[in-house]
């Protein structure tokens, strides 16, 4: 508990800096500035903890089915099934966000469908290479408009409302309520397929419950900010070094840590070059490279 405990903590520090930091200096004896605290800061700020709550959840309970400790949302073909249909909805002038929600969620079906225990890896990679070659055709199709897309494929909370935070609210609050309920499986599936089956676990549909629960998390997160990379691999990751492999300790404090990292992440990406501001996206690009070739060493 207590690890929890200073992990909220953390994220509640995390967040206070994150509202007063900015390009522009908060003034609350003025109409403007509290205009800018409550409509631009503080909905992104929200909206960045939820994605990273998301999206640690997702890679939490991938690494720990698959026990793979490379294992993250973009291996199920979340990333680049939301990534093709929100390009396209914003090169056709559509709603990114629920069209971004749907070819994730597509991507995830295929792969469900396609993928069968330790087969779930292969297909995702295969669908996400198709799907990242349908964002590659689409672009030269499209190349006049390459422009516009460019941030919501580095992923971005740039121009982010409440309207994006309420259409994530319900996914962050069921994903990680229904996480925690079962977090007793996540921690039998651990075991290893025999002895969860000789516990009485039905492996097969445990392991499905929680791919899809993974792929609504994920799917919610990047087709809200773009195809927000690493968070899911880096967090869950860290926090089981951390903390060990429990579910009940891992599930939430992978979740808040998650989202301290995207806000940290993103007051240094609208800070850093201020008043020009970075995609997300590339700030965890230069986190998550270094980590992912740390642990590729790591494994051999």
């Amino acid at each position: 508990m207590k690890k929890i405990f200073f992990s909220i903590i953390l994220l509640i520090v995390v967040t206070e800096l994150s509202l007063r930091i900015g390009s522009v200096e908060i003034n609350f004896n003025d109409e403007i500035g509290r205009q800018i605290y409550s409509n631009i800061r503080m909905p992104r700020v929200i909206l960045g903890i939820m994605v990273g709550i998301n999206l640690s959840l997702a890679g939490a309970i991938l690494q720990s089915i698959l026990k793979n400790s490379l294992a993250d949302p973009h291996i199920i073909g979340v990333t680049s099934g939301a990534g093709l249909f929100g390009i396209v909805a914003l090169i056709y002038n559509l709603p990114v966000v629920p069209f971004g929600f749907i070819g994730a969620m597509t991507a995830m079906t295929i792969v469900l469908i396609l993928g069968r225990g330790n087969k779930l890896i292969l297909a995702g990679v295969a669908v996400s290479s198709l799907f990242s070659a349908g964002i590659t055709i689409t672009l030269l199709i499209n190349s006049e408009k390459v422009q516009g897309v460019l941030m919501y494929m580095a992923g971005s909370l740039s121009a982010r409302s409440w309207q994006e935070v309420q259409m994530i609210t319900p996914y962050t609050i069921a994903g990680f309520l229904m996480t925690m309920i079962l977090a007793r499986r996540l921690n039998i599936l651990e075991l290893g397929d025999e002895t969860a089956a000789g516990l009485g676990l039905n492996v097969k549909i445990s392991r499905l419950i929680f791919v899809v629960i993974a792929g609504i998390l994920a799917a919610s997160a990047v087709s809200t900010v773009g195809m927000l990379g690493f968070v899911g691999l880096i967090m869950p990751h860290i926090t089981r070094l951390i903390v060990g492999s429990d579910a009940k300790i891992l599930i939430p404090c992978s979740a808040v840590l998650g989202g301290a990292l995207v806000t940290v992440c993103d007051t240094f990406a609208r800070t850093l070059f201020a008043p020009v501001e970075l995609p997300v996206g590339l700030i965890m690009a230069f986190l998550g490279s270094p980590f992912f070739l740390y642990l590729l060493r790591r494994q051999n």
